[in-house]
């Protein structure tokens, strides 16, 4: 059988393709991923490739292979939300309204507890590293993506700073996802700028005076914010 003409990817970019279209419903659950035979004809891959893929999706929480039955897909709650190879596959498919709503509960929930207790043990290193993701934002020539490069910086350094490795880690995870979504709520205008690095700059305030309940409202302050814009910039994504 000839393989597929037009495909030169390798194992990374099938597990990808198919991922896409498991998280776009084009694969739903209960359903059976394509037999070797399949794959061979749509990507040209060889057997062996077909069992590493497999094996990928399996870590990811994707599929389940079964013996008689074939790799089946499995629903949205078995999937590993966590995974930074899945969140970059989710951002492929394109974020919706629902799940930067979700991504910003997420953020309620963990980034306004990293900063106070990043201020229970501020230390001259970590003010030192957060000025300069603000200096940076401050700085920024109003594209999004220099922007938001610095404004994830700030966020992950406030993370690692809270002492717990768990806080730090949910930063990495969320990496990809969190870019995506301050690339799209990044102010633009200088005046927007100034306001944004401002209310970042009381986080660092706080943190820096010790001061945990300040560095929680303020972060709180700076997710809400984020949120609200992200909403506006999203409007015509939800049903009339």
């Amino acid at each position: 059988m000839p393989g597929h003409p037009t495909f030169n990817g390798g194992h990374d970019e099938v597990a990808a393709i198919l991922a896409c279209e498991i998280i776009a419903g084009t694969r739903p659950a209960g359903s059976r991923l394509p037999t070797v035979e399949e794959m061979y004809e749509r990507f040209g891959v060889s057997r062996v490739m077909v069992r590493e893929v497999t094996k990928t999706l399996t870590a990811k929480g994707l599929v389940n292979p079964k013996t008689k039955v074939g790799t089946l897909v499995l629903p949205p709650e078995r999937w590993n939300w966590f995974d930074p190879d899945f969140l970059a596959w989710r951002v492929r498919v394109g974020l919706d309204a629902e799940f930067f709503n979700q991504l910003t509960q997420m953020r309620r929930a963990v980034e306004p507890r990293a900063a106070a207790l990043a201020a229970e043990q501020s230390s001259a290193s970590v003010i030192i590293d957060l000025r300069s993701a603000l200096d940076a934002m401050a700085h920024s020539d109003g594209g999004n993506r220099e922007f938001a490069q610095a404004d994830l910086r700030f966020h992950v350094t406030v993370g690692a700073a809270s002492g717990n490795p768990l806080f730090r880690s949910f930063a990495s995870v969320v990496e990809t996802a969190l870019a995506a979504s301050l690339s799209l709520t990044a102010p633009l205008s200088r005046e927007a700028i100034a306001i944004t690095v401002a209310r970042h700059r009381s986080i660092v305030d706080a943190i820096e005076a010790g001061d945990p309940d300040g560095a929680a409202q303020a972060m709180l302050g700076v997710i809400n914010e984020g949120s609200d814009r992200l909403r506006d910039k999203t409007a015509a994504l939800l049903p009339d």
